[in-house]
């Protein structure tokens, strides 16, 4: 990964912000409470077969080949949570929506209303879109 995606984080507003606050690979991929945390951890190590013992993502190439599915994958889980890992972080409560761009408020408040989370919207924003990404259906 560190080939890969961590040097695509490393772009992104999730590492470097004019906050100084950074984000770390388990603030977004890690649930914080413990029941949902082991359940990922067993996930993680099912992972870890594929990555090492299938060696079928082993390589920058094979892991292109499959970021459309594991993104999909991750998109998946964080829709079926509501977007908690984000929520650690970010809150409607806490958002000061008179302080972002008319656009950003404007979508802000429209998915606040429709009860959208986080992921919703925000496909790609500490990782690079799959090539197959067409949009906000995926």
């Amino acid at each position: 990964m560190r080939d890969t995606v961590f040097q695509e984080y490393k772009e992104t507003v999730h590492y470097r912000n004019r906050s100084g606050v950074r984000a770390i690979c388990s603030d977004c991929h890690v649930p914080k409470d413990w029941v949902h945390k082991f359940v990922r951890k067993v996930g993680a190590s099912q992972e870890l077969y594929v990555k090492f013992v299938s060696r079928s993502i082993d390589t920058p190439e094979k892991f292109e080949t499959h970021r459309m599915e594991l993104a999909q994958r991750v998109w998946k889980t964080m829709k079926e949570s509501d977007s908690r890992e984000c929520r650690n972080c970010h809150s409607w409560d806490a958002m000061h929506l008179e302080k972002q761009n008319s656009r950003s408020r404007v979508a802000m408040a429209k998915g606040q209303k429709e009860g959208k989370t986080c992921i919703d919207c925000h496909k790609g924003i500490a990782h690079l879109l799959p090539k197959e990404f067409k949009g906000d259906d995926e």
